[in-house]
C-alpha cells in the first residue's frame, strides 16, 4: 500500500461523517443482456446525486486542517460540483460563494440553495461558463477565499478515488473491468491512481461523450489540448480541456481503452434504465452503461463495475431525450416532402402509412401559382424496419422527399 492508497482510504473513512458509502448493486437486467456479472456503483444515490461531493469534501477538509481560519470557499459551476460544494459548506458551517452562468436552469439553482442552506450565496454572472469562471476567480482573489476547482486539484482527485475504495470493499474482490465516465478527469484520475497503488490487474475503460473527447485529444497530442468545439448535451462530462493534474495520472492510458459514445445513443440508455429499472440517470451518469454494447464480446462471462456518476436529471429535458433516442433507434424520422398541389394528394400520401406509423409533426403552407408545396413531416413508428416500406411506397408513387433527420443544421432550425 503506497502513500496515495493510504490517503484515499483515509479520505473515504472521513467521508462517513458526511454520508454512508453509496451502494454497489448487481443489475440483473444488464447482466442477462450482456451475459456478464454487471454491478453498478450508484453515485446517483449520494446525498447530492453525484460523486462530486467526495472531491469537494476532501479538498475542503484539507484546507481547513491546514488553515482553520479559512472560512470562505468559492467555486464556479452550473451543475454537480456546485451542489457538492454547497452541501459540504453547510456541513462545515463555512461560507460558500458559488458562481453560476445566468442561463443556469432554475432547478439547479434551487437545489444548490437547498443543499447549502444559509451558508451559500449564489451569484449569476455571464452567459457562458468562461465569463462565470473568470468572475469567480477575481472575486476569490479579492476576498481572500479558497477556490475549489471541480477536477484539476490533487485533493479533489484523492477524494474521487474513494469511489474505487468503496467499490472494491463492497465487491470483496477486484473486478475484471471497471468502466468510468470521463469529463475533466477527476474521477478517472482518482480511480486510476488508486488501482495502480493497489497493483490491481483490473482493466479500466474510459468513456467520453462523442462531442467532447478531451482525453482522446490529450492522449493523441501528449498533453492537454483545448477542443475547438464541444457538444454540451452531456453536461456532466462535456469539458473542452482535461485537467493538467488529471492528465498526469491518465497519460499512460492506452487509446484502445478510451471509448466515445454518441449523445443520441446515451438518450436511449437513459430511457432504458428509467423504463426497465426505474433508475434515473443524467446523461453523464448513463455513459458507462451505454458503452457496454460496444464491448459486449470483451465482457462476456466477466465481472464488470459501471460507475453511474450522477442522477441529476431535469425532467423538463425528457421530451428532448425521448426525441433523440427515437431518432437514434430509427423509429422517428423527419422529412421535407414535395407534395403536389392538387385535391387528394394528401389523402394519397396518408394511405401509404402503415398500421404502426404515426404522424408526429406536420407543417404545410399552400403556395399559389405553384404545382408543388413543401411539407415538414415527422413520422414515428414501432420498428425501424417500417421506414424502408414507407419510403418504397413514396418513391413508387412519385413523391419526392428529403430525409433531414440527421441534418443537424436543418433539424435544429426546423424541428
Amino acid at each position: 500500500m503506497n502513500d496515495f492508497s493510504q490517503k484515499a482510504r483515509a479520505a473515504t473513512e472521513a467521508m462517513r461523517a458526511l454520508f454512508p458509502a453509496t451502494p454497489l448493486l448487481r443489475n440483473d437486467h444488464l447482466s442477462a443482456k450482456f451475459d456478464a456479472d454487471i454491478w453498478l456503483k450508484r453515485e446517483d444515490l449520494s446525498p447530492v446525486r453525484s460523486y462530486k461531493i467526495r472531491g469537494a469534501f476532501n479538498a475542503m477538509s484539507k484546507v481547513r486542517a491546514n488553515d482553520p481560519a479559512q472560512e470562505l470557499f468559492v467555486c464556479a459551476s452550473a451543475g454537480n460540483h456546485a451542489q457538492g460544494v454547497a452541501f459540504v459548506c453547510q456541513h462545515f458551517g463555512v461560507k460558500g460563494v458559488i458562481y453560476m452562468p445566468v442561463t443556469t436552469p432554475q432547478q439547479k439553482i434551487q437545489k444548490t440553495e437547498i443543499f447549502g442552506k444559509d451558508f451559500v450565496e449564489i451569484r449569476l454572472v455571464g452567459d457562458y461558463f468562461d465569463a462565470t469562471l473568470a468572475a469567480a476567480q477575481v472575486y476569490c482573489a479579492q476576498a481572500g477565499g479558497h477556490f475549489l476547482a471541480p477536477f484539476d486539484d490533487e485533493d479533489v482527485i484523492e477524494g474521487q478515488a474513494s469511489v474505487a475504495v468503496e467499490a472494491l470493499a463492497q465487491l470483496g474482490r477486484a473486478p475484471d473491468m471497471m468502466i468510468l465516465p470521463v469529463g475533466g478527469g477527476g474521477l478517472s484520475a482518482g480511480v486510476t491512481k488508486y488501482f495502480a497503488s493497489e497493483a490491481s490487474e483490473t482493466l479500466l475503460k474510459y468513456i467520453e461523450p462523442e462531442g467532447a473527447k478531451s482525453l482522446t485529444a490529450a492522449l493523441n497530442t501528449g498533453a492537454p489540448v483545448t477542443l475547438g468545439r464541444v457538444d454540451n448535451f452531456v453536461d456532466g462530462a462535456s469539458v473542452a480541456r482535461i485537467g493538467a493534474l488529471n492528465f498526469v495520472a491518465l497519460s499512460t492510458v492506452e487509446l484502445e481503452n478510451v471509448l466515445s459514445v454518441p449523445e443520441d445513443r446515451i438518450c436511449s440508455t437513459i430511457l432504458e434504465m428509467l423504463n426497465v429499472e426505474g433508475v434515473v440517470l443524467e446523461p453523464a451518469g448513463a455513459m458507462s452503461i451505454d458503452a457496454l454494447g460496444d464491448i459486449a464480446g470483451e465482457i462476456r462471462g466477466k465481472t464488470i463495475i459501471c460507475v453511474t456518476s450522477g442522477g441529476n436529471f431535469d425532467f423538463e429535458r425528457l421530451p428532448e431525450v425521448k426525441e433523440r433516442a427515437q431518432r437514434f433507434l430509427g423509429v422517428k424520422k423527419y422529412f421535407i416532402l414535395r407534395l403536389p398541389q392538387r385535391p387528394g394528394a394528401l389523402k394519397d400520401f396518408l394511405l401509404m402509412l402503415g398500421p404502426d406509423d404515426d404522424i408526429a409533426r406536420f407543417e404545410y403552407m399552400k403556395k399559389s401559382a405553384r404545382n408543388f408545396g413543401s411539407v415538414l413531416i415527422g413520422i414515428e413508428t414501432r420498428s425501424a424496419r417500417n421506414f424502408p416500406i414507407l419510403l418504397g411506397k413514396m418513391e413508387k408513387a412519385g413523391f419526392a422527399y428529403r430525409d433531414i433527420t440527421s441534418d443537424q443544421t436543418l433539424a435544429e432550425f426546423l424541428i
